[in-house]
C-alpha cells in the first residue's frame, strides 16, 4: 500500500468558530513523506501538524509555533483527512483558524471529493498499538489498547435532558466514516456562551454551525441528525485529534468523557516510549483495505 496526497487544489471559504471572522481555506497536494503541514498565508508561517505543536485544547484543537502563528480548531477537517486515508497535503488559511463550516466534517469531505485522491511512490505507514497507554483526569480517560482493526468507543454522560448518557463504537472505514460520523454536529449550552464570549471564543458560533441548548431542550429549529448525535462527535473529534500521530492509528480507542486536552496527552504518552507501538508498512493494498476499508 502506498501513501496519497489529493490530485487537485481547492479550495473553500467559511466562518471561523472562535473569533467569527470569514476564513478562506485551500488544499494544495504534497509529496510523499511530507505529512500534513498547516500554512497561514497571513502571516506566513507553516505549522506541521505534529503533537509537539499543539498549544492549545480549550474547548479545540490548536496548533502553533509561538501565541501569534497558531491555527485552532483543526480537529473537524483531520477527522475527514484522516478517515480519506490522506497522508500528504497542504492547508494554507488566511487567518488563525479552520472555518467551521456546519460544525461537522462533511463540508471537508465534500472538498476532498472534489480534489481526488492520489496514488505516490512511497510506502503507507501504519502507527501500530503494542500495549494497553491511558491518560486521565478525575474519572475522565482515554485510552488506546491493541486492536486487529481500529475502532473507536466513546461514553459520554451529561446531566441534561438532551444528552444523559451516550454510548457508541465504532469501526473506523471511509463508508462508516461518511455514513455515521461525517455529519455529526459540535454541541454548547447557551448559558456558557456569555463566558466563552468574554475570553473572545465562540464568536461565529449559531444555530447554523453550532448544536445549541438551553437548560431544557436543543433550540436548533432541525433537531438531531443523529438521536445520539453528540457521542458521534465526540468520536469525530477524537479521529481528528489522533491524527496529529502523523499515520493512521492501527488500536482500540476507547473514552469516558474524554476531551481535546485528554486526547493531545494521549498522543504524547503514545510516542513517549518506543515500545507503545510499532510502524508498520502493509505490503499491499488488500492487505491494508482488510484492516482500514
Amino acid at each position: 500500500m502506498r501513501q496519497t496526497t489529493i490530485k487537485n487544489r481547492v479550495e473553500g471559504v467559511g466562518i471561523g468558530l472562535h473569533k467569527g471572522e470569514p476564513i478562506q481555506i485551500i488544499l494544495e497536494p504534497m509529496e510523499a513523506n511530507s505529512g500534513i503541514v498547516f500554512y497561514r498565508k497571513d502571516i506566513g508561517a507553516t505549522i506541521p501538524a505534529y503533537p509537539s505543536n499543539v498549544v492549545n485544547t480549550q474547548m479545540a484543537t490548536v496548533i502553533g509555533l509561538n501565541a501569534t502563528a497558531s491555527i485552532s480548531t483543526i480537529e473537524h477537517l483531520l477527522s475527514a483527512i484522516n478517515s480519506y486515508g490522506i497522508d500528504n497535503i497542504r492547508i494554507i488559511v488566511d487567518g488563525a483558524e479552520i472555518p467551521v463550516m456546519d460544525g461537522s466534517s462533511m463540508s471537508f469531505c465534500m472538498m476532498l471529493d472534489e480534489a481526488g485522491v492520489r496514488t505516490l511512490d512511497e510506502s503507507k505507514k501504519v502507527i501500530v498499538i503494542k500495549k494497553d497507554i491511558e491518560v486521565r483526569d478525575g474519572d475522565k480517560f482515554s485510552r488506546v489498547s491493541p486492536s486487529n482493526k481500529p475502532t473507536y468507543h466513546f461514553v459520554i454522560d451529561f446531566e441534561h435532558p438532551s444528552i444523559g448518557r451516550q454510548e457508541y463504537t465504532y469501526e473506523f472505514s471511509k463508508k462508516n466514516f461518511l455514513q455515521n460520523i461525517a455529519r455529526a454536529r459540535t454541541f454548547g449550552f447557551l448559558k456558557d456562551a456569555q463566558a466563552l464570549r468574554s475570553m473572545g471564543l465562540g464568536l461565529g458560533g449559531s444555530l447554523d454551525n453550532t448544536i445549541i441548548m438551553d437548560e431544557k431542550k436543543i433550540l436548533n429549529p432541525e433537531g438531531l441528525r443523529f438521536q445520539n448525535e453528540f457521542v458521534r462527535h465526540k468520536i469525530l473529534d477524537a479521529i481528528g485529534d489522533l491524527c496529529l500521530l502523523g499515520m493512521p492509528l492501527l488500536g482500540n480507542y476507547d473514552s469516558f468523557a474524554g476531551s481535546h486536552k485528554l486526547n493531545h496527552l494521549l498522543t504524547k504518552e503514545i510516542l513517549k516510549n518506543p515500545q507503545n507501538y510499532e510502524v508498520k508498512t502493509f505490503a499491499s493494498s488488500v492487505e491494508y483495505a482488510k484492516v482500514f476499508a
